[in-house]
């Protein structure tokens, strides 16, 4: 068993340019890694064991990039009305994405802002539901531990579906050639794996708060899920 502590790197793809040719090559690789990993399937899953069978109104998607992934996910979910957030520090999210959402009757607005930042003022609202792929890894301890603490305070439900820090998807993140995905990936995958998540790690960084039901596991070969759901009180 490979029991290699948390090491967080910078990524390439967050230090290029959104226009950058490499960039954008990137994000359409991200798309296939993430089928490949059958990540849109997971979050699907884990999104409805989080929310019981109720449709959230409100949803905050971090780190959502181009938002494609969450339009993947949203096509598997039987849910209609929601309004949706789609945060990211970069504005790249395409107008045909967006109608995208529009069609399947959710209503998306992109938002470019840090996480933090929106999280911590007082304009932002809370919503039902807050969701993260392939996020929460890019922190390092301290502040995952802020990120999520901030998340509790603004959410009714947390669900992050992330890379799973084993001997297994390190090796698999070498091959990713064979996919045909670039040098920006291939790097961005191997330091996503070592900075990725094990055992109850993220429970550990959420708040001890006995208001709130965790729940986390491993998920198919290369992912690793993490639920929070907030208590409902007795009358």
């Amino acid at each position: 068993m490979w029991n290699a502590a948390r090491s967080v790197e910078r990524e390439w793809l967050d230090e290029l340019p959104a226009a950058d040719p490499r960039a954008v090559r990137s994000r359409n690789d991200l798309q296939r890694v993430n089928a490949w990993m059958l990540q849109g399937a997971i979050m699907a899953r884990s999104l409805m064991a989080a929310c019981g069978g109720r449709t959230p109104r409100t949803l905050l998607d971090l780190g959502s990039g181009d938002g494609r992934f969450l339009l993947r996910v949203a096509r598997r979910l039987p849910w209609r009305d929601v309004n949706v957030i789609l945060l990211d520090r970069q504005n790249i999210v395409s107008g045909e994405t967006l109608q995208q959402f529009r069609a399947l009757r959710w209503n998306a607005e992109a938002v470019a802002a840090d996480a933090f930042e929106f999280l911590d003022r007082g304009a932002a609202s809370d919503v039902d539901l807050m969701t993260a792929n392939l996020f929460l890894h890019h922190f390092p301890d301290r502040a995952l531990k802020l990120l999520l603490a901030l998340a509790s305070r603004r959410s009714r439900v947390f669900v992050a579906c992330e890379p799973r820090r084993a001997m297994l998807p390190l090796r698999a993140s070498h091959l990713l050639w064979a996919l045909g995905c670039n040098d920006v990936t291939r790097h961005d995958a191997a330091v996503s794996v070592r900075a990725g998540f094990r055992d109850r790690e993220l429970s550990a960084a959420w708040p001890k708060d006995a208001g709130w039901e965790l729940r986390e596991h491993p998920a198919m070969l290369f992912s690793h899920c993490f639920a929070a759901r907030r208590l409902e009180r007795a009358p």
